[in-house]
């Protein structure tokens, strides 16, 4: 119920401030198992994939914010859990692979961090663990444009990744988090504007 009131309201307000247009919100599946994975620029780019998405998204977020007093109550409402950062989480793996598994639809941005720059950095791990460990199908997403006000921000869903060129080699995890990378930055280099 908060998560559908909070995605309306941020979603008036983020589109009267940010004039966001979506590209590819088709390639989303409708049902199963879904993974979208997205370059990092803002504390915003959370709310923002939440509300162009035609599915209900759950976030990982660090495992910081569930402390503080607003948002410790906020979170787990609008379907984000926590991950503890620099370290292999056994409970929020467990947790998104069981997301997963119910047909969910978890949202990662595997760089962990945001971009200083605004350029898509190396990606983590566990992009690629959660892909790999379920039966997923994945969603490459770009966000692009600097957050100015009544400036357009695009976010472009791309079509779901085929890892075929890695099931001969026997990936581990970074490989096919780097697969993933190379599909975002692809969006990116692709829809500059």
């Amino acid at each position: 119920m908060l998560y559908t009131f909070a995605k309306y309201l941020v979603w008036f307000i983020f589109k009267f401030l940010y004039r966001i247009k979506i590209h590819g919100k088709e390639n989303i599946p409708k049902q199963g198992p879904v993974i979208i994975c997205s370059n990092h620029i803002s504390n915003f780019d959370p709310p923002v994939v939440g509300i162009t998405s035609p599915r209900v998204i759950h976030f990982m977020a660090k495992e910081e914010l569930f402390e503080k007093k607003v948002l410790g109550f906020l979170l787990p409402r609008i379907n984000a859990f926590p991950v503890k950062r620099g370290m292999r989480d056994r409970n929020a793996l467990r947790q998104g692979l069981e997301l997963l598994e119910n047909g969910g639809t978890l949202g990662l941005f595997p760089e962990g961090t945001r971009s200083k720059d605004g350029h898509l950095q190396k990606g983590l791990a566990g992009a690629g663990f959660f892909a790999m460990r379920s039966n997923a199908t994945v969603i490459p997403c770009a966000i692009i444009g600097d957050y100015e006000r009544f400036k357009p921000l695009h976010v472009v869903y791309g079509k779901p990744i085929e890892f075929k060129s890695l099931e001969a080699d026997n990936p581990r995890a970074q490989d096919v988090t780097d697969e993933i990378m190379a599909n975002i930055q692809i969006l990116l280099e692709e829809n500059k504007k």
